[in-house]
Formats: structure tokens, sequence, C-alpha cells
């Protein structure tokens, strides 16, 4: 028996043309469900490999990376720069939102913005980037600044 990422190791060709998510065990499995049908993802859901439930938020880390996936959590320790430094990410996105309804909204842009046409490359889009996403995220006017900002306005 190989390892976790040699055994995922076949499946990749068959996922060509699909964003690879890998989601740590934190995110609800309903969101992990749109992902996969609505958002059609290639997802690797941990709490669904006995041997990584438990696992270390840095060997996820290290995992995203090693199988070429960006990482999606909720889990905000990931924004800790001196545990897990950006220079040796895959991509991670923490997403926040208070409840799967608005979860799933999120994820919604994010496809569109990160993983829509064209921008599928067998590369994760944001390697070597962190981005925190909450509802009211907006992306900068200019698309090449990725980092996300809140929308304070408060208009009527």
């Amino acid at each position: 028996m190989g390892t976790f990422a040699s055994e995922l190791g076949p499946c990749v060709d068959a996922a060509l043309g699909k964003p690879r998510v890998y989601v740590d065990a934190n995110m609800p499995a309903g969101v992990v469900r749109f992902m996969r049908e609505r958002l059609s993802w290639d997802v690797v859901y941990v709490m669904e490999h006995e041997d990584q439930r438990r696992a270390s938020d840095i060997a996820h880390y290290r995992l995203a990376r090693e199988l070429h996936r960006t990482l999606i959590t909720i889990d905000r320790d990931f924004l800790d720069e001196r545990r897990f430094p950006t220079s040796e990410s895959g991509g991670v996105i923490v997403v926040q939102a208070p409840d799967e309804k608005n979860l799933v909204k999120v994820l919604s842009r994010i496809n569109g913005v990160y993983f829509g046409s064209g921008a599928v490359t067998g590369k994760p889009p944001l390697a070597g980037q962190k981005i925190e996403i909450h509802p009211d995220w907006r992306l900068s006017v200019n698309r090449s600044v990725r980092r996300p900002r809140r929308n304070n306005s408060h208009s009527s």
C-alpha cells in the first residue's frame, strides 16, 4: 500500500479540467457536496480518508501542496504566517461565513473569480498565495491584485 498522495496519483489525470481542491475537516459535509455537485470541483475531503482525519494542520498544508491542490478551509489558523509560510503554499483560501448558505454563496463567487473558464491549468491558481474571503468580499477593480477587501459601505 502506497502513501495517500501516491494512491491519488492515478486520479489526477481523470480530473484534469476541474478545479482541484483539498478541504480540511472543518468544512461541513453539505458544503463539500455543493463543491462537487454544483461547482464540479475535484475535492479531496479529509473526512473521507481515515488516515487524514486527525492529521495536524501542518500535515494538511503540506499534503495540499504535494497534491497540487488549493487548500480550502474555515480555519483561520492557516493565516498564521509563521506556521504556514505563504511561500510554501499551494494556495490557501480561508472562507468565513456565518452559516452554510453563505458559505456556498462565497464559494460560488470564488469559483467565478479563481476557477472560472480558462483558469484551470493543472497548477493551483493561488499557488504561493493565501486569501481570506467573507460574504462581503469584493475583488479589487484591478484584477492583478488578488487581495480581497471588505466592503465597508453601508448604502441602503
